[in-house]
């Protein structure tokens, strides 16, 4: 590899870099892939090394962060969703359901598929989750987030569960 930024690119696969605010091309990146400036460490030198933080990880941080906002019913559509049943039922819950990232050097953006519980102001619930998921990954992760999308995908009704109980019973 010639150069640093050739050795970047093929790491994160990479393509061309986008400024932040910048408007995205038909298939161009959202989050700034520029290689990252050696980080100092509490002595004043320069830290050798680089941390490589592959985007499931970054994924099942957003994802267990929107789980836990108050008024979010589950992820993903209706297909992911029932899988993610069958998942829970042998007890390999996928916490990266309903959730897609993109990571680069910097910066990382998310798009959330979410279903909120009726009567939850789904507007509000919405902002909670991109509030959650933003703190969790700029605080866990370390990545500046330029987006999170949300989609709500369903209501989910206090009456779907007591008809589930009731066909499991007949």
């Amino acid at each position: 590899m010639a150069t640093d930024e050739t050795n970047t690119a093929a790491v994160s696969g990479a393509g061309t870099a986008d400024s932040p605010g910048a408007k995205r091309a038909s298939g161009s990146t959202r989050v700034d892939r520029a290689p990252a400036v050696p980080s100092q460490s509490a002595e004043g030198g320069s830290s050798a090394g680089r941390t490589t933080i592959a985007e499931g990880v970054v994924a099942k941080v957003a994802g267990i962060a929107a789980r836990e906002v108050a008024g979010v019913h589950a992820l993903g559509g209706g297909g992911a969703r029932a899988l993610g049943a069958i998942r829970d039922a042998v007890n390999a819950t996928d916490l990266t359901q309903g959730v897609k990232v993109e990571v680069g050097e910097t910066q990382a953006a998310a798009d959330l598929t979410i279903v909120v519980d009726y009567p939850a102001p789904i507007q509000e619930v919405a902002e909670n989750v991109r509030t959650a998921v933003t703190t969790a990954i700029t605080r866990l992760v370390g990545l500046e987030v330029v987006e999170v999308n949300i989609d709500v995908n369903d209501v989910h009704l206090p009456t779907d569960d007591s008809d589930d109980d009731e066909s499991r019973v007949s």
